[in-house]
């Protein structure tokens, strides 16, 4: 059921319109009232005024229409009486003397509330204050519609009885731009979705500004919000409308129409109470405002209600089964560049401050000491240092492969920079008779013995230099523990901390796609196609790489959806499992998934010591696992409950 994975399953419609043609109107939003109940949508929100068309001008004046009116949202719930799925209209409504522009909240035949606009907009081709009353103007808080007497009023909420994460509250078009929207408060007061009804007419350039306001709007109020503006058929006298409909969350567009079309059309998405929930939770910022706000916010009226909630099939959106890298070619090209402009930054600032013009780097021939080494590259050319303060050093072992070697040596030769090679194996084996190992036993301890000669190598090498040991480990190593404790786990500045392992190979192909030395790519193209190791134990009869990461701790691009959805959205297991199966369809079946997830919370908790204690390096997205900044986790918590969930 996708209600108990915390999501909600949202509609925007976007109906045929006659100017003034009510019950045509109406005749249109029952008929996609059904479809958005058949779509199992627990919500729909039809455009502003879409009962009687938002053009009506000076006709709004007349009791006809507003009879009218009236009548066809009577039709409507008898004809809607028997689906669940709350409808969101907009009629208008005269009260005391006064007419209002408003949203009637429609369930089973049953209003309710209703919201009117608060801000009603009087200039270039708006003349709502001619006919309209600001909601804010109202002499009193319920309503009489339909034979019902309702709330009404711009402080309304509306929260499912069982389950109070679906919460939503309402503004009207206009209120979306004005200084402070009315839904910065609903927000504050615990909408989770929030819901705008509008008739915005179509201009050069306007699409792009209000797809700003309303992705700007839902990122600052960490809600999804949900827009459906008028159709074509408002369209009369010197405007056009172009029924521009978007379901955004947190700032991201799940969904957004094509404008301009001619048919009725709904928009279905599912949108993350439970992420809202989490990000919410973690944004101290939100917290605090609500603190300031107690007063205006203990104003806001609750209106339960049951969704009577159904259970779906498949997730009405995109499950991105690699959150860290953008699908988009285009995207991905900038994200790129922007995360090698990060850690080349910052490498350049440390050698800068430090005063040191020189570095030192271990090169395996793999992914991440190789794109360590072109961020050092890029680090001396944005300082203007000679590429010869670069020390690189190979130190091959039991497990170094012929090809690992060979792409290593190509790469310092073709790229002009100086390669040292110091075996390590007559030093490992040294150490194995100090200690009493055998030697033969290829346990922890024959792996780790290689990680710190390595280690103790470079640093010693920096400090004959006066350099800076340069390290190469990856955000997904250190999520998972994959790193020797003082030995690839240690360095003076860690360019790659920041850096998921499934973005690594993207930002080689990036540097490698602008480098003019073509003998470079080349070499580049083949460290991206060797199979991902440590190279700690020895290579097969024919010299080739034995010991394969992935098939030890599991696929690295499992990890990585697992790595965001636990510390970025903090996802109960349950619901980690449910969205790999759907993002890893036909890939990996769920007792694959749910034994991987496993072994990421079991080293993800016992590993937390190695983090602790972890040298600096750039911060590059929104999940880092720094002490310092993002990640203060206990080092001797227990996975348990963790574990019992996917059990």
């Amino acid at each position: 059921m996708i209600q108990e994975l915390g999501y909600a399953r949202v509609g925007t419609a976007v109906p045929r319109t006659w100017v003034g043609a009510v019950q045509k109107n109406v005749a249109e939003l029952v008929s996609l009232a059904r479809q958005a109940e058949a779509r199992e949508c627990d919500i729909v929100l039809f455009p502003e005024l879409c009962v009687t068309s938002y053009c009506c001008g000076e006709l709004f004046h007349q009791r006809t229409l507003l009879a009218a009116a009236e009548e066809g949202l009577s039709w409507f719930l008898e004809q809607t009486r028997a689906l669940s799925t709350v409808c969101v209209v907009g009629l208008p409504l005269a009260m005391d003397g006064q007419l209002f522009n408003c949203a009637a909240v429609v369930k089973q035949g049953r209003i309710l509330g209703v919201v009117p606009k608060t801000f009603v907009p009087g200039y270039k081709e708006y003349y709502e204050p001619r006919w309209f009353a600001a909601g804010t103007q109202a002499r009193r808080d319920t309503a009489t519609l339909c034979a019902q007497r309702v709330p009404f009023g711009t402080d309304l909420l509306f929260r499912e009885e069982s389950a109070p994460a679906f919460c939503f509250g309402i503004e009207v078009c206009e209120d979306l731009w004005a200084p402070i929207p009315p839904s910065s408060h609903l927000a504050l007061a615990g909408a989770a979705l929030l819901l705008n009804p509008s008739a915005s007419n179509d201009l050069v350039g306007k699409a792009q500004y209000r797809r700003q306001l309303v992705t700007q709007q839902s990122a600052r109020c960490l809600a999804a919000y949900a827009y459906a503006s008028a159709g074509v058929g408002e369209s009369t006298t010197d405007l056009v409308f172009g029924g521009h409909a978007m379901i955004v969350e947190n700032g991201v567009v799940l969904l957004e129409n094509e404008r301009f079309n001619r048919e009725s059309e709904l928009t279905v998405a599912d949108v993350d109470l439970d992420l809202l929930a989490s990000q919410r939770l973690q944004n101290m910022t939100f917290s605090q405002e609500l603190g300031q706000s107690r007063d205006a916010l203990a104003r806001h009226r609750e209106i339960a209600f049951d969704a009577q909630r159904r259970n779906a099939g498949q997730i009405e959106r995109r499950i991105d089964a690699h959150p860290f890298v953008p699908a988009d070619p285009s995207r991905r090209a900038e994200r790129c560049r922007e995360i090698f402009a990060l850690q080349s930054t910052g490498l350049a600032t440390r050698l800068a401050h430090t005063g040191m013009s020189d570095v030192v780097i271990g090169l395996s021939g793999g992914l991440d000491s190789t794109l360590a080494l072109l961020v050092c590259v890029e680090a001396f050319n944005r300082l203007g240092l000679d590429r010869k303060g670069i020390h690189c050093v190979t130190m091959p072992g039991f497990g170094t492969s012929d090809r690992t070697l060979g792409n290593v040596m190509q790469l310092g030769e073709r790229m002009g920079i100086a390669l040292e090679t110091v075996p390590i194996a007559e030093a490992c084996e040294l150490h194995f008779r100090d200690i009493g190992h055998d030697g033969k036993t290829h346990d922890v301890t024959y792996e780790n013995v290689q990680a710190r000669e390595r280690t103790q190598i470079l640093m010693d090498k920096a400090n004959m230099l006066g350099a800076v040991v340069v390290g190469t480990g990856d955000l997904s190593e250190l999520a998972l523990g994959w790193c020797t404790y003082n030995g690839d786990h240690m360095s003076m500045y860690g360019v790659n901390a920041g850096v998921p392992k499934t973005l690594v190979k993207y930002l080689i192909e990036y540097v490698a796609s602008y480098w003019s030395e073509n003998a470079v790519c080349d070499v580049l193209r083949d460290i991206l196609a060797t199979p991902i190791s440590p190279e700690l134990l020895p290579t097969d009869e024919n010299g080739a790489i034995a010991q394969k990461t992935e098939s030890v701790i599991g696929p690295y691009e499992l990890h990585d959806f697992f790595l965001y959805n636990v510390v970025r959205c903090g996802f109960r297991a349950r619901k980690i499992v449910s969205l790999a199966c759907q993002a890893f369809d036909h890939i990996y079946d769920r007792d694959e998934i749910r034994k991987w997830l496993a072994i990421f919370y079991r080293r993800f908790f016992s590993q937390q010591f190695k983090r602790s204690c972890l040298p600096d390096g750039p911060k590059i997205g929104t999940v880092s696992l720094s002490p310092r900044g993002d990640w203060r986790m206990p080092s001797d918590a227990h996975p348990d409950a963790w574990l019992a969930e996917i059990s």
